[in-house]
């Protein structure tokens, strides 16, 4: 036998390094925004119209306006109150700098700059910036145009007063870096999605989204909804037949916390539950959701079993209950806790009680108010319950014949 032979390396404190500033962000871009594909690439655009639906939420902004421009470079405007142009006290340098390039930078971490926000890291604008070509950012601010220009991050120069102005606001403009990315080609109906969710989320914010790639067929989509999340579930169930007309809506508010709830049961046999707390879209669920969902299977229960709608030993399960379900359930809160910079998932457990407590009072009162509309939607349960139990009975049987029929007998 030969011997093993070790290669001897080095490991010692001059292998250890430290990535300063945005270094870490195109270094390890998957960290920030999920990944280098075509979703990461989404994630930008996001990262920048939350900063304006902040505003919009703050009560400050209520237009945002997104393009698509020639050569993929995307800019967002919006009419809140622009970034603070001064010098920042810390840092030594303009605020809209310190936004831009420094990690864990930002209004959102108390101290009265926004009592809700979905940007709650501070790492948003400057990963954007970080993992761009170039990006520029104008303030409409106090009668001036202030602008600023960045290279894969790094300024080309101080902010500096470019123009006059009666308008205020924030406009940013970037290229994605295609050194980074897989692809920095976006797509229309995926962005136009996340959009119209935002509208539909912020009754009377006006979003307008255009697309000049194409000179021929330049597409633009103007969005503006006063009925908030109850159009949503409508606009969700379009090509459906819903089994009561009204949208259900549940609303509740509690200090500086606040949840809602749209509801509506058509005729398919899928279920569609879309969360979103602080108006992003939690993917993932978390707290809100599950105590939706827990709320809504004792509701259903507690109604079917007072009314003997269902006998003494049957149950509903999850599955049942949300059968033909399309529901909306938006909480916005004071320090929302999300699983990583993507907000995936909503980590905050006292959502679960007042999204619990909320459709469980609420949903009973309603399903007292309005019968007609409780017995169809517990039907609906209960034919769904059958064919689960049916289902199971089926695949119970299936397995026995199969066990006897490969089982060899003895001899």
């Amino acid at each position: 036998m030969t011997d093993i032979q070790k290669v001897e390396t080095t490991y010692d404190e001059s292998q250890i390094q430290v990535l300063e500033g945005l270094e870490a962000v195109r270094k390890r871009p998957g960290m920030y925004i999920g990944s280098t594909s075509q979703r990461g690439l989404h994630h930008l655009v996001y990262e920048i119209v939350d900063n304006a639906i902040d505003e919009a939420l703050a009560g400050y902004c209520t237009h945002i306006e997104v393009t698509i421009e020639k050569d993929n470079v995307i800019s967002v405007r919006d009419n809140g109150r622009g970034i603070p142009v001064g010098i920042h006290h810390k840092m030594g340098i303009s605020t809209v700098e310190v936004v831009y390039t420094i990690l864990h930078a930002g209004g959102k971490f108390g101290d009265g700059g926004y009592k809700v926000s979905g940007g709650l890291h501070g790492v948003g604008a400057s990963v954007v910036n970080a993992l761009s070509q170039w990006l520029t950012v104008d303030v409409y601010l106090d009668g001036h145009v202030h602008s600023i220009r960045f290279n894969r991050g790094v300024p080309e120069s101080p902010l500096h007063i470019t123009g006059d102005t009666n308008e205020r606001g924030t406009f940013v403009r970037f290229k994605a870096d295609d050194t980074i990315f897989e692809t920095v080609e976006y797509d229309y109906d995926v962005l136009l999605g996340r959009l119209r969710e935002q509208a539909f989320l912020n009754a009377g914010v006006t979003i307008t989204f255009t697309d000049q790639r194409d000179d021929e067929n330049i597409r633009v989509n103007e969005m503006c909804y006063q009925g908030g999340i109850r159009e949503f579930v409508e606009h969700l169930n379009r090509n459906k037949t819903p089994l009561h007309p009204e949208v259900i809506y549940l609303s509740a508010q509690k200090e500086d916390s606040m949840a809602e709830v749209a509801m509506q049961y058509n005729d398919s046999y899928t279920d569609l539950i879309l969360s979103f707390a602080n108006n992003i879209h939690t993917t993932d669920g978390g707290t809100h959701e599950s105590g939706f969902k827990t709320a809504l299977t004792r509701t259903m229960n507690d109604y079917a079993h007072k009314y003997k709608l269902l006998k003494d030993d049957e149950k509903f399960s999850g599955e049942d209950v949300l059968e033909g379900l399309t529901a909306i359930v938006s909480v916005k809160l004071t320090d929302a806790q999300f699983e990583g910079q993507t907000k995936a998932r909503l980590g905050n457990t006292q959502m679960r009680a007042m999204v619990s407590s909320l459709v469980y009072e609420k949903l009973t009162t309603y399903y007292e108010e309005n019968p007609a509309v409780a017995k169809a939607i517990i039907e609906k349960s209960i034919n769904a319950s059958r064919a689960r139990e049916a289902a199971r009975r089926a695949r119970d049987v299936a397995r026995r014949k199969s066990a006897l029929e490969t089982a060899s007998l003895p001899g």
